[in-house]
């Protein structure tokens, strides 16, 4: 609780606080820099906080070391030993603890068979490439034994279509083996499509942290909302407060309803809208003149940048469809959002350009 950690000076981590369940799959979400490697060192004990106390089972761990933690750290560079086969690696962390030769073997085959690595088995990590490794570093973690399983980007050198299917076995795996996973991750996919709880890190203090669908309906700020799940966001001022409706006047006279929220009049406010929430060619309540002005293509869906009439611009992710209508760049369309998929937040005290910044 309340974790800081300082390196000569430069704040890696401050007052960090959050709780992780027994059996629970964590997924740590942040940039280079937002203090991930830090956070999962920490737990793992290779370094200590400047203040603050790591729990495990309610009972401080600060002065345990981190061979008797019961945790198994998966670091990004893999720290294999290099005299040692692919097997014998894996095999370390189960003869370290006691097993026998033979079960121990049996455990590292099992956990190389996960990462499709058996055919290496006889290898040394020299003859691998650099996601064969990181693949090996992952598969000794899960042979380790340990209950908890510290992940730094665990699938980070592997190419794409291996990275999306390890990253739902790896998941799986630690469900039916009863284990608790941190996994820390800057792929925003990777972190949305496996974790039970998603935490949001940035700059070494946590800005957002529940489940995912909760941090992406409804994000406790425009970074989060930015984050995970590329919103467009638009500067703005309350005009009116209704029985049901706020109405937030944009530059230009553009005027834009939202459902009722705790503001007052003339405040400056944010609103973010989500890319796939943008319709084109509508008729919704919240419906503006606009010219395309750039199309680009994304394999299964197309995102339009459209200038509103007071010059915003304004994305619009349209998923391909049958007959669906498609635009060019000049054509003039109606564009649009319902009340209900706008979301409002303060305006931030540094700038909306500067909030946005990822470090």
């Amino acid at each position: 609780m309340n974790v800081s950690k300082t390196f000569d000076g430069v704040v890696a981590l401050d007052r960090v606080t959050f709780d992780v369940e027994e059996g629970e799959y964590l997924c740590v979400l942040g940039a280079t820099g937002s203090g991930k490697t830090t956070l999962l060192r920490l737990i793992a004990g290779l370094i200590k906080p400047n203040s603050g106390t790591i729990y495990f089972d309610g009972k401080s761990v600060n002065n345990v070391i981190a061979q008797s933690r019961n945790a198994a750290y998966v670091p990004q560079q893999y720290a294999l030993f290099p005299h040692l086969t692919v097997l014998e690696n894996v095999a370390f962390g189960p003869l370290s603890r006691g097993c026998q030769p033979r079960e121990a073997m049996e455990i590292a085959s099992r956990a190389l068979e996960l990462v499709r690595l058996s055919w290496r088995s006889e290898a040394l990590p020299k003859e691998l490439s650099g996601g064969m490794q990181q693949r090996i570093a992952l598969a000794r973690g899960l042979a380790s034994g340990a209950r908890l399983l510290l992940l730094d980007e665990p699938l980070g050198a592997l190419d794409a279509r291996l990275r999306l299917d390890l990253r739902h076995k790896l998941r799986q795996l630690v469900k039916e083996s009863g284990l608790t996973a941190i996994h820390v991750t800057h792929d925003r996919d990777e972190a949305m499509s496996v974790a039970d709880r998603i935490m949001i890190l940035r700059r070494g203090r946590i800005e957002d942290y529940g489940k995912p669908d909760t941090v992406y309906d409804r994000p406790k700020g425009i970074f989060t909302a930015h984050l995970v799940g590329g919103a467009n966001f638009l500067e703005g001022v309350v005009e009116a407060l209704e029985k049901e409706t706020t109405t937030i006047r944009l530059r230009g006279g553009i005027k834009i309803r939202t459902p009722l929220y705790s503001l007052t009049a003339t405040e400056l406010v944010i609103i973010g809208v989500r890319k796939e929430n943008v319709l084109l060619s509508t008729t919704a309540e919240n419906s503006f003149d606009s010219e395309v002005r750039q199309v680009r293509f994304l394999g299964n869906s197309r995102e339009y940048i459209l200038r509103l009439s007071n010059g915003d611009l304004i994305a619009s992710r349209q998923f391909l469809e049958e007959k669906q209508e498609q635009f060019k760049v000049g054509d003039k369309i109606k564009v649009g959002f319902e009340r209900k998929d706008v979301m409002i937040f303060a305006y931030p005290k540094h700038g909306l350009k500067k909030e946005l910044e990822i470090i």
